[in-house]
């Protein structure tokens, strides 16, 4: 039995509401799709359609004129839209798309920082029947171009600061015909003769209803992930996957009417779309949406402000925060929280443990990928937490841990993570690549490409992704157990573990570490990390080698890059980092 930290229940002085999945055993035995999508759609009079569903069929009732999005800007300017106010201004996109000859599943791309006009424009774009694909506003001309080009883009909705890099490589793209420019800062910019005004544009389109004509299977959202080898991949999913996202908004995030609810990823991301955008709103929330980038100050100020009460957030910056001090939180009234849920890489337990310290709430993880559209795996406001564990399915997914032939392995039995298909907000294709998207179903299963166990009581927990496993003298170790194990020491912040080739063991463990502010590398501090780790790990589970970094390369989605770092350590290519932060 592998040894484990349990928390049996959250602070019982946090629960001011009750929470929405009360029983999971009797929900996860009985829920059934088709009965989700009765939630939200009648098919007698409503478009099948993400927009729809999202912002168009709260208008007809008493959410019409409810905030449906808070933005604040990096230059403190605010702005409130209700849903009625995004009902019209989508309305508006959709129409001027059709009057710019675009038609029903063209590729529309959004390359914009974070400001109301980026889901403006997503959501006209859904709305018209567009397949539209989300970019990150720090994207170079190389990403830009792999990703327009791939997906022959005829749109791009832009801005005076961000053109520049698109028209680097516009010469290559001989699908795109129109770009879209968005001029927020009203900064003094020209427009050529393929450039459309945004706002002259929305200025003469009518806010008159746009019906859309679209169907459960018609492609809706694109997003592009990146390997360690070949060109990003698009992911694309359809509008039939708000079923998933609206049921795991409400049952895993636990959203409920009057939340403020802030999601800190990127739209460019999936989890900014997934639920950054859809699920929440298909849940009538509203939502806090903030311009800048990562402040520690910033943020605590933010959920003071506009008192958040749900918060998803990514376990890089729940170490950021950790790295700020504990005595920063106490200078802001958080009280407003009351659900906190992370994603994007495994919570390490140490910050569970933080969690409940800086804010008497326990962070939930939740586990998903591009490919799957929503959660899978989550952590629930009324089960116990196993420190360090992915959590239980959502019911309605069936998840299981198999070997290389499709069969299900026994309890503490690493192997690989898989999904039983379909479930609706799976992906339906890689774009360009069939080849590619066949290979990730086998034996009946969707294989997720990471490695797991399942304890006795169904909770699942991950090793690490396939080709990061370590084999060192015979025995497999999971990176993150190893991380985890090193950022309990007080000295250090964050942490990546790689596999290093040796002859007498084929890999040793080195890690590379980053320290808390008022700590000094030094060969002491390096061996007494090994002494720290070696006591709560197995002998063969400590790094024989530490770098002491500065800092850690990291995806925009907050995931450690430990591709990058065997591949520097190595020497070898480094594959496609077009997600790489900056």
């Amino acid at each position: 039995m592998r040894p484990t930290r349990v928390i049996k229940k959250p602070p019982v002085t946090k629960f001011k509401t009750t929470p929405n999945l009360t029983n999971y055993p009797l929900l996860y035995s009985k829920l059934k799709w088709p009965q989700i999508e009765r939630e939200l759609y009648n098919a007698a009079k409503d478009p099948y359609n993400l927009a729809h569903f999202c912002i168009d069929r709260h208008c007809t009732s008493s959410r019409k004129n409810k905030a449906a999005l808070f933005w604040e800007g990096t230059d403190a300017r605010r702005e409130v839209y209700t849903f009625y106010d995004l009902y019209r201004q989508t309305n508006r996109f959709a129409n001027a798309l059709k009057s710019q000859g675009v038609r029903k599943g063209d590729r529309v791309f959004v390359f914009l920082d974070r400001i109301p006009e980026l889901y403006i424009s997503l959501f006209g774009g859904l709305k018209y029947g567009a397949v539209v694909g989300p970019l990150f506003s720090a994207f170079g001309p190389d990403a830009i171009w792999d990703r327009l080009y791939d997906s022959g883009a005829k749109v791009v909705v832009t801005s005076p600061e961000l053109v520049g890099r698109l028209d680097e490589v516009r010469s290559k793209l001989p699908a795109l015909k129109k770009v879209i420019i968005v001029n927020k800062k009203h900064r003094p910019f020209e427009l050529r003769s393929h450039e459309i005004s945004y706002e002259d544009m929305m200025r003469k389109s009518p806010e008159t209803y746009f019906k859309p004509h679209t169907s459960k299977s018609d492609f809706s959202i694109m997003h592009y992930t990146s390997g360690t080898t070949g060109k990003p991949k698009g992911a694309a999913h359809v509008h039939g996957s708000i079923s998933c996202q609206y049921a795991t908004a409400k049952y895993a995030l636990d959203l409920q009417e009057n939340d403020i609810y802030w999601c800190t990823a990127d739209p460019g991301w999936v989890t900014g779309t997934s639920y950054g955008m859809f699920g929440p709103w298909s849940n009538g929330i509203s939502m806090l949406v903030y311009e800048g980038s990562f402040n520690a100050e910033k943020w605590y100020h933010l959920i003071e402000q506009y008192r958040v009460t749900a918060w998803y957030t990514a376990p890089t910056a729940i170490r950021m925060l950790m790295k700020a001090g504990d005595d920063v939180p106490k200078k802001y009234d958080l009280s407003s929280l009351r659900h906190i849920t992370s994603v994007g890489e495994p919570l390490n337990p140490e910050a569970i443990v933080w969690g409940l310290k800086a804010f008497g709430l326990a962070i939930h993880d939740t586990w998903w990928q591009t490919e799957t559209g929503a959660i899978m795996i989550a952590n629930y406001p009324t089960l116990p937490i196993k420190l360090g564990s992915m959590g239980k399915p959502f019911p309605g997914i069936r998840a299981a841990v198999i070997d290389k032939n499709g069969r299900e392995v026994a309890h503490e039995t690493e192997g690989d993570l898989a999904l039983k298909p379909p479930w609706p907000s799976m992906f339906k294709i890689y774009w360009n690549k069939d080849d590619l998207y066949r290979s990730k179903f086998q034996k009946g299963w969707y294989v997720t490409g990471d490695r797991a166990w399942m304890d006795k009581e169904g909770y699942f927990w991950f090793v690490g992704r396939a080709d990061d496993v370590i084999n060192t003298a015979g025995h497999l170790v999971g990176p993150f157990e190893v991380e985890s194990a090193l950022i309990e020491h007080p000295a250090v912040a964050e942490a990546g573990v790689i596999g290093k080739p040796d002859p007498e063991r084929m890999e040793i463990i080195k890690a590379f570490v980053s320290l808390k502010a008022g700590y000094t590398c030094s060969t002491a501090l390096a061996e007494e990390i090994k002494k720290f780790v070696r006591t709560r790990l197995a002998a063969h589970a400590y790094p024989r080698e530490i770098d002491f970094v500065d800092s850690l390369p990291k995806t925009r989605s907050g995931k450690i890059m430990r591709r990058l770092l065997k591949a520097r350590e190595l020497g070898l290519p480094i594959g496609d980092t077009s997600t790489l932060e900056e």
